[in-house]
């Protein structure tokens, strides 16, 4: 093979590292699977060639076949899902809450108070402990001498409750990260905010990226400046007065996407503290109320926010598939806590009429 005068850019995308390639004119016939393991041989054939099939990798901006053969001057666009180190994970026995499982993939409600996967710091009880054990005993049983490789095909914040789906090979982590990369998922959240959202219908559309001066959290930037574009549709469910029960479908999967939009349009989650949703926003001034709200926070003591439904299609099936799980109890307590409040106000404003 000749040598490659290419220009090479390596972006990141959420969820996806992204290659791009431009292809010397005097590059010899060969075929696309086989030009890209030979520059980065890192990326195993098996992961370009799921990518190729999925559609991540396009030539001059369109889907090709493995069988394309490289003639020289295209541009070649590489997206591949990232995949997240777990050689040095160490299985815990975890309990998990299987809501489905087959040979691609499993659906997990994912409790509030776990954190997804290990980093600086955490090394132990994450989801990934749990479901490195739970598959390390499943290979076992069944006599299976390497670990099955599974994947995080998404995350969601450690306080929030609900359904996350797991890949079960690359395979089906590469064609449910195309499902997420297109927004062709159905993802439905249910939150408690401050406030009542007027319009009680409506689309946010905002950057997202990192805060430059608390990297802990995100931060809402104009456009084209910085941050990446992201969109949520919200409609309201219950009104009770101070705060409000919404759903929140993502169009777009940013870190925080609910949680900081929700805040841009002053409508920040309830006891969310990064993001102000720990004050009081709405409501009197009195001692009384204070400490409902205080009460309120010892039933909860989170941000309210639980992913409830997931659909998607099969990747292997391609049949569609939905599933949905009712918010936990001690969020239900508090959505019926508010309730409370809401018709004990309405009587006292009859009473005094």
């Amino acid at each position: 093979m000749k040598d490659l005068q290419e220009n090479f850019d390596l972006l990141e995308d959420d969820g996806f590292e992204e290659m791009q390639i431009l292809v010397d004119p005097g590059q010899s016939s060969v075929r696309i699977d086989q030009f890209i393991v030979s520059r980065f041989a890192k990326i195993s054939r098996n992961r370009i060639q799921n990518a190729i099939a999925a559609g991540l990798i396009t030539i001059n901006g369109k889907v090709v076949k493995q069988s394309y053969k490289i003639s020289g001057s295209e541009q070649i666009l590489i997206r591949i899902p990232k995949i997240h180190d777990v050689t040095n994970v160490i299985p815990e026995e975890i309990p998990l809450d299987i809501l489905f499982e087959d040979d691609h993939l499993m659906i997990i409600n994912k409790q509030a108070g776990m954190i997804v996967h290990p980093a600086a710091g955490v090394r132990s009880g994450t989801l990934v402990n749990a479901l490195a054990y739970y598959f390390g005993k499943e290979q076992s049983a069944n006599r299976v001498g390497d670990k099955e490789r599974f994947g995080l095909v998404h995350r969601i914040d450690k306080e929030t409750s609900g359904i996350l789906v797991i890949s079960k090979n690359d395979y089906a982590h590469t064609h449910l990260s195309k499902q997420f990369f297109d927004h062709s998922i159905e993802r439905e959240y249910v939150a408690l905010v401050w406030g009542e959202p007027d319009p009680p219908q409506g689309r946010i559309e905002a950057f997202i990226g990192r805060d430059p001066k608390h990297r802990q959290r995100q931060f809402i930037f104009e456009e084209g400046l910085e941050g990446k574009n992201a969109i949520t549709h919200y409609e309201l469910l219950e009104s009770f007065y101070y705060t409000s029960l919404v759903k929140c479908n993502l169009e777009t999967g940013r870190t925080h996407q609910i949680r900081i939009h929700m805040k841009h349009i002053g409508h920040p989650l309830f006891n969310d503290e990064k993001y102000d949703g720990d004050k009081i926003v709405k409501g009197t001034i009195y001692t009384k109320y204070k400490q409902f709200i205080l009460n309120c926070y010892k039933i909860l003591p989170r941000f309210a926010l639980h992913a409830r439904s997931l659909g998607f299609i099969h990747p292997a099936t391609g049949q569609k598939m939905y599933f949905e799980v009712d918010i936990p109890e001690d969020f239900k307590s508090l959505v019926e806590k508010w309730r409370n409040y809401t018709h004990y106000r309405k009587e006292m404003i009859n009473e005094d009429e």
